[in-house]
């Protein structure tokens, strides 16, 4: 489980296709506190660690994964939001984050607002997908490209997210443009209650 707190950017190092795998290696400050079969969410994918090598570590991700999430766009030299799984003694300061993308969405604009900036994201609508607890309300929770964020004028397929100078810096958010591609994560509480509502009404 994660917090949505990004510790930093790693960096791609080098993309190797096994079969229907991918092993991503990538380079970041806390390399060495890295162990094998340790979870770290990769713009918001919980993916393991399976080699440490040289300062720099290696995970896999399998064809599903590359299916739903945007890591099958990733190049050498890309950053990459990185966050290690939280600790259960320390404060939850994003939200219930469980490294399980839930799908990708585009950028459509991004507006300076003289200190921070506000972005427009677009995803697919699903109606029945949305029974099921995928969808954005206002004010609430949403995980982008691992970030935890707050919802902002949300309608049936889009919203948008406001995000402070030290957010923009400290992710890859700064490299977002129109046409962006990210990982989304919705709230894992309406999606319980969601199923809840269903099977109530069986």
């Amino acid at each position: 489980m994660f917090s949505g707190i990004v510790e930093e950017c790693a960096r791609v190092t080098g993309i190797e296709k096994e079969q229907e795998n991918v092993n991503f290696t990538l380079k970041c400050s806390f390399v060495d506190e890295l162990k094998i079969d340790q979870s770290v969410a990769h713009n918001g994918v919980c993916l393991t660690v399976v080699r440490i090598q040289n300062g720099e570590y290696t995970v896999t991700a399998m064809k599903e994964t590359l299916d739903r999430s945007n890591l099958r766009l990733l190049k050498v030299r890309d950053e990459v939001n990185v966050e290690r799984s939280m600790l259960m003694n320390g404060r939850l300061d994003g939200h219930i984050v469980q490294g399980h993308v839930d799908g990708t969405a585009e950028c459509l604009s991004v507006e300076d607002t003289e200190g921070s900036h506000v972005y427009t994201f677009r995803h697919a609508f699903d109606a029945d997908m949305v029974k099921r607890g995928y969808f954005c309300v206002d004010k609430g929770s949403v995980t982008v490209n691992g970030v935890s964020l707050t919802v902002c004028h949300p309608t049936k397929n889009t919203f948008q997210v406001c995000i402070i100078p030290y957010t923009y810096e400290h992710t890859n958010f700064h490299t977002f443009r129109p046409g962006s591609v990210v990982n989304l994560e919705f709230d894992i509480v309406g999606k319980y209650l969601s199923r809840m509502a269903a099977l109530l009404h069986e």
